[in-house]
């Protein structure tokens, strides 16, 4: 069985991040690199959490494969989340 929520901390931050629609570079687990500005989180059926990024188009990214979400957006109210 695998994990499908992050920590309220971490959770916080993806928050934050839609709240003042960030342009953000996030790093998967698998290796993936993706860039776009945030826009909201919405959750599944299943109880799974997803960042929807849009970029080139909209993507939706389960908060459970970030490793990493940096800020691209200037002035922000932080730089980098490391989430494992």
């Amino acid at each position: 069985m695998t994990q499908n929520t992050i920590s309220c901390e971490l959770h916080d931050f993806v928050e934050v991040a839609c709240m003042y629609g960030y342009r953000l570079r996030l790093i998967l687990i698998n290796g993936q690199v993706i860039e776009g500005k945030a826009i909201d989180i919405v959750s599944s059926l299943e109880k799974r959490e997803y960042l929807v990024i849009e970029g080139d188009s909209k993507q939706q990214i389960e908060l459970t494969q970030l490793v990493k979400m940096q800020v691209l957006t200037p002035n922000a109210k932080f730089n980098e989340v490391v989430f494992q």
